[in-house]
């Protein structure tokens, strides 16, 4: 088995990501007073009812979600996703102290444009590197594996509880322009990423199939499956690797599959699940080592 390690790269596009989506939180969604959804929008109600710096309370909101979610994430997954929290927390409380001054000249449709445009960019550099920012990613990815509700169901039912509970300090006029800034902040995402939320299937050919396979259980803890298939051309006998991930996982399996044969071929499927009637796929994307 082959052992995966972070790459430099891996952590600087956190970093990036990280200091983007802070610096729209705090320059654009808290100056314009516009929420957000998941753990982040719950730090935004308690600074504005009980004037706690987002800083802080977003890392003291992750540490339990990430004590609890560690055993459910692998290795790697968990050490990006406390390096992601850990500096979200630090760029929050860097922009709220830097004369970092965005003129929007108040007006909301912009403030919301450019909320889902920053949060978006730098949560796709997140997710592409293959980490998070903790928070109701874990939860989520929690609840998956314990009661089979997909991550996508359950991230967009806990952003809606929050932004229905920052109601409480907002008007609907803002809370109109938050859903603005959600509804781009998730195209943003897909465009950087190839999606935040939805599943990925993966179809793998390789005559190293095996060892690929083994280390996808290994590292990612995520099930495969192995299918017989017959060559077009010369009619040789294949084996080809199926297994479902999240899309923050893509550039790890990858890099998974490269370190075992650099010629393979892989085809990413968006998975769309339908409960009781099986699922629909669309082909994504191909791409050869």
């Amino acid at each position: 088995m082959t052992k995966q390690e972070i790459r430099i790269r891996d952590l600087f596009l956190i970093t990036l990501g990280c200091a983007l989506y802070a610096l729209g939180l705090v320059s654009i969604n808290i100056n314009n007073h516009l929420a957000e959804g998941g753990i982040t929008g719950i730090t935004l109600i308690l600074r504005f009812w009980f004037q706690i710096d987002p800083a802080y309370s977003s890392l003291l909101l992750n540490i339990p979600l990430i004590i609890v979610g560690y055993k459910f994430l692998g290795r790697n997954a968990l050490l990006l996703t406390i390096y992601g929290t850990v500096m979200l927390s630090v760029f929050l409380w860097l922009w709220q102290r830097l004369p970092v001054q965005l003129n929007l000249h108040h007006d909301l449709f912009i403030a919301g444009v450019m909320a889902g445009l920053c949060g978006g960019f730098g949560s796709g550099l997140i997710y592409r590197a293959g980490g998070t920012t903790g928070g109701s990613d874990v939860v989520a990815r929690v609840i998956e594996r314990q009661r089979g509700i997909s991550m996508g169901r359950t991230l967009l039912g806990f952003d809606v509880i929050v932004l229905t509970l920052s109601l409480s300090y907002l008007d609907v006029r803002h809370m109109m322009y938050t859903l603005l800034a959600s509804f781009i902040f998730s195209q943003v995402v897909d465009f950087t990423q190839e999606g935040a939320y939805a599943a990925r299937g993966i179809l793998i050919i390789s005559d190293d199939y095996q060892a690929i396979a083994d280390d996808i259980m290994t590292h990612l803890d995520r099930g495969t499956s192995l299918f017989h298939a017959e060559g077009g051309y010369q009619h040789a006998d294949k084996r080809v690797i199926y297994c479902v991930v999240a899309p923050n996982e893509i550039s790890l399996i990858k890099r998974i599959i490269a370190q075992h044969d650099e010629k393979a071929f892989i085809s990413i499927i968006n998975v769309h699940e339908v409960l009781g009637e099986g699922f629909t796929y669309e082909r994504k994307r191909r791409s050869i080592f």
